[in-house]
């Protein structure tokens, strides 16, 4: 099985580093989201809970982009029915498309984290940047397991740009809950630690998540 992620997900980089149609998106977003949120508020600077919400839902947003575009390739192009008459653990697929996207996200976050905290943020990271590290890890994880069954759902459909973020949206409502509550403490004037219940909060749902993508994935790929 690991052979088998392991050519699907340098077929997937690939895809993306001729095309360049998820990453720069889901970046520009997030730049332009800030900038708006720059002018918008109205004020020199934010920290606190709000910048913790105007990260994670500008983060949020962004990964949508991600989403939309994860299956199409294969739906269109026939991927997946070459895919179903290969010999291959038919999880290969989810794990290669989770770890995609789950590397989309860090892009991403290299690039807007920088631009959040030049633009928006009061308070310096550089004390708490490991733990906002470990903090947006835990998130990513979720969004992208989540992120993988949801386009595997709505990639079959003729309104799949409108059905992927309206299934998506409300699964990733409690990772903004959690991770804008565990970032907070991070973001604030003095600094602090992250409240541990969000972690394990966070934890728990990439951990149920990621079953129930599992024991569904097949399903999906026969339908």
């Amino acid at each position: 099985m690991r052979r088998t992620v392991a050519a699907l997900l340098r077929k997937e980089l690939l895809i993306e580093l001729r095309s360049w149609q998820s990453v720069p998106g889901m970046s520009l977003f997030a730049l332009t989201t800030f900038v708006v949120f720059h002018f918008a508020l109205n004020r020199s600077s934010v920290d606190g809970d709000l910048a913790a919400g105007i990260l994670w839902v500008t983060l949020l947003f962004a990964a949508i982009l991600g989403v939309n575009r994860l299956f199409v390739a294969d739906a269109e192009e026939g991927g997946f029915d070459g895919f179903l008459l290969a010999p291959v653990d038919r999880g290969a697929l989810l794990l290669a498309k989770a770890l995609a996207l789950l590397l989309y996200l860090v892009l991403l976050e290299l690039v807007a984290v920088p631009a959040f905290a030049l633009l928006l943020l009061g308070p310096t990271l550089a004390g708490t940047l490991p733990s906002l590290v470990g903090v947006l890890a835990l998130g990513d994880l979720g969004v992208a397991v989540i992120g993988t069954l949801v386009a595997a759902l709505a990639v079959r459909t003729r309104a799949r740009d409108l059905l992927g973020p309206l299934l998506a949206l409300p699964l990733f409502v409690p990772i903004v809950i959690a991770g804008a509550r565990a970032s907070s403490p991070l973001l604030a004037p003095r600094g602090g630690d992250p409240a541990a219940r969000w972690l394990a909060t966070l934890g728990l749902y990439d951990l149920l998540f990621g079953l129930i993508a599992y024991a569904l994935f097949d399903f999906l790929l026969e339908d």
